[in-house]
């Protein structure tokens, strides 16, 4: 028997438990949130699709969940200038959260904002060891990546690592084609200002981000065959870095982080890196864990 847990079903984690049950991933389900209502909505409505699944709302099974995805917390606004100016109002959500959470010996998957940052706490917080502690943004970034390669005509695999933020790095060194430093530039100055053109539209994103993270799920559960995923990682010696978690590529399986893979990245790229990781690193170090 397969169970995942959301905590925080808003937009992001509602679409996510709705997708994780709709392509029937998980024989169990826990829905947890603090507004009582919408967690209650959420977990009727979910019954009302029919699906073969069970649905619980007694936040004391999260700890035996195979996976939990943490989502709770305030999202970004059109008025939220970065992802990391959110970590003031929801380190105490964290917190609160926490609470709900010993001894939880499945797999971490955050995606509250600042996420790197938010994955580490956590991390420290519960005492999970790294490998089950994974961050998502780094697919999403990607994604968004590959439509500006597109728009470029530039072929390759897109990836971006780094910050799940303003300190993200697309690798250019692993495209087919050759791009110079002002284009990068050009590019990254555009992602970094992707989600917001969704935000500003819908007043948040929420299919990209579901369904990646449903793939994550996916990865975690052991069903996509050890694939490289950008994810957030807790770094201990890996690229030269510890003390925090950033995006880096992974391999992961049903025990979680199996192996981040280190690519000869150039020097653009391992600039931008070192940049990412002293961002994230000043931010993880002021945290009280």
């Amino acid at each position: 028997m397969t169970s995942l847990a959301v905590i925080g079903t808003g937009r992001i984690g509602g679409e996510v438990a709705f997708l994780a049950a709709a392509k029937g991933l998980i024989d169990d389900i826990i829905i947890c949130d603090a507004v009582r209502s919408l967690e209650h909505a959420q977990a009727l409505d979910l019954a009302h699709a029919s699906f073969d699944v069970g649905i619980e709302t007694d936040t004391l099974l999260v700890r035996d969940a195979d996976v939990c995805v943490f989502a709770a917390g305030r999202p970004r606004s059109p008025e939220t200038k970065t992802r990391a100016d959110l970590l003031n109002s929801n380190l105490p959500v964290l917190d609160e959260c926490c609470d709900h959470l010993p001894s939880f010996g499945g797999i971490m998957i955050t995606v509250t904002n600042p996420m790197d940052v938010n994955n580490y706490y956590l991390h420290r917080c519960l005492d999970i060891e790294p490998a089950r502690c994974i961050g998502f943004g780094g697919q999403l970034d990607s994604a968004r990546f590959a439509l500006r390669l597109g728009k470029e005509g530039i072929a390759g695999v897109a990836t971006v690592l780094g910050e799940h933020g303003e300190h993200q790095v697309p690798v250019f060194s692993r495209l087919e084609t050759a791009v110079p430093a002002i284009k990068r530039e050009e590019i990254l100055a555009d992602l970094r200002g992707a989600s917001m053109e969704v935000i500003r539209g819908k007043g948040g994103t929420v299919f990209g981000p579901a369904a990646h993270i449903v793939r994550l799920i996916e990865a975690a559960l052991g069903r996509r065959n050890d694939e490289i995923i950008p994810c957030s990682c807790i770094v201990d010696g890996e690229y030269g870095l510890s003390g925090l978690s950033i995006g880096l590529p992974a391999r992961i399986g049903r025990d979680g982080i199996r192996e981040i893979v280190e690519w000869d990245l150039d020097a653009w790229e391992q600039g931008k890196l070192t940049e990412a990781a002293s961002f994230i690193g000043e931010l993880c170090r002021g945290l009280d864990v």
